[in-house]
């Protein structure tokens, strides 16, 4: 499993699970992240997800495939 981390920035207070899965090029495409998320091949907390815009924060772990992402808060 590859284990990363995605930081938030001071600014917001969450981020989208179809753009994070876009941001750290988990996917192809927006329509390659929907289909893997209605498709059930995203998992946020332990449980599948089939939100695409399920809005993601601070302490978050989504796995997707053979990556494991955690959602940090912005440190200043």
């Amino acid at each position: 499993m590859n284990k990363d981390t995605f930081t938030l920035r001071e600014s917001d207070e969450f981020i989208e699970l179809i753009k994070l899965l876009k941001l750290k090029n988990l996917v192809q495409s927006g329509g390659h992240a929907k289909i893997s998320i209605e498709d059930g091949l995203v998992m946020v907390n332990g449980e599948q997800e089939f939100r695409k815009r399920k809005k993601l924060r601070v302490g978050d772990v989504v796995i997707f495939e053979e990556d494991s992402i955690e959602i940090l808060g912005f440190e200043g």
